[in-house]
């Protein structure tokens, strides 16, 4: 994994509270593998969002900003990525 990725997939991991860490980092773990140069400035742009607002999104309770509107935001708004300890 390359520098970028690793400070990445780091602050998408440690967030402050473990549903946001499940929520953002399962989904960089998830997806960050065919991320493009755009697609991971993207989501280092997204990391600097408050975790209200990402997980608000991401659960569709409040509208997603127009510069995240596309084809990652619909990836997490499935939240298809999240394992869920049984």
């Amino acid at each position: 994994m390359d520098e970028l990725r690793r400070a990445l997939k780091f602050r998408a991991w440690h967030r402050g509270t473990k549903e946001a860490d499940l929520l953002i980092g399962g989904f960089f773990d998830r997806h960050n593998a065919g991320w493009n140069e755009h697609e991971l400035a993207l989501f280092a742009a997204l990391l600097t969002e408050t975790d209200v607002d990402i997980m608000a999104w991401a659960i569709g309770t409040q509208d997603v900003p127009e510069r995240y509107q596309g084809p990652m935001m619909e990836a997490m708004q499935k939240l298809d990525y999240i394992a869920h300890p049984e």
